[in-house]
């Protein structure tokens, strides 16, 4: 199923850590680990287009076979590329790829592996996040397998489609058909922190305000 832009919408400004509270009450364990944003203040929500690769020694693959143009070809406006990589440090990623998505409208990038050209991809003003920030090339290191097909990234099940939160405290991603139901959730609990916020400036304890709206 297509995730529609309203869902998208709806998810645009809840951070994460709200949404792996949603993940967790329909039991699905959605937070990819290990990820880190490449600057400060970079969010992105959208639909994953996925990709796996393998890593060897310098030499162990055709530079032909380094296949990030590809990626940007099969990305859209608005998506995310999911890179599963295995945590190599070498870099997927960099300044150049990061200005020719930024251009298409392309979202973001995830990638559990390296990425380079942090001062390049801060400047340029787009989303990415990794495991690494590596200077090591890829070409001749780096093998794109497939892309579109279901990939584990940090491990977490991605499949093309799937939608794909970054922000500052990490990375979540929400299954295509669960995307509507998480979105609705996802509304109401910020109403709820929001709602408990207020009241705590009015006098409310914080003990007494998890216990009215978070139930803990």
């Amino acid at each position: 199923m297509t995730v529609s832009d309203e869902t998208l919408k709806k998810l645009r400004d809840i951070a994460t850590p709200t949404i792996a509270n949603a993940l967790d009450d329909i039991d699905f364990d959605g937070v990819m680990l290990g990820l880190h944003a490449a600057g400060a203040g970079m969010r992105c929500v959208g639909r994953a287009v996925t990709v796996r690769e393998v890593t060897g020694p310098k030499g162990s693959f055709p530079t032909e076979d380094f296949k990030v143009g590809h990626m940007i070809d099969a990305a859209g406006p608005g998506d995310v590329i999911v890179v599963a990589n295995g945590g190599a440090p070498v870099s997927t990623w960099g300044g150049a790829a990061s200005y020719a998505a930024k251009l298409k409208g392309i979202e973001g990038l995830v990638v559990d592996g390296g990425i380079r050209d942090r001062e390049e991809i801060v400047e340029f003003g787009f989303s990415a996040f990794s495991t690494h920030m590596v200077p090591t090339p890829g070409k001749t290191r780096l093998k794109v397998e497939a892309i579109g097909e279901p990939i584990v990234c940090a491990g977490v099940l991605v499949r093309p489609g799937d939608v794909i939160v970054a922000d500052g405290t990490g990375v979540v991603c929400i299954p295509a058909d669960k995307a509507d139901e998480v979105a609705d959730m996802v509304i109401r609990f910020a109403a709820d922190d929001d709602a408990a916020m207020r009241q705590m400036d009015e006098g409310l304890s914080f003990r007494e305000a998890l216990a009215k709206f978070l139930k803990i």
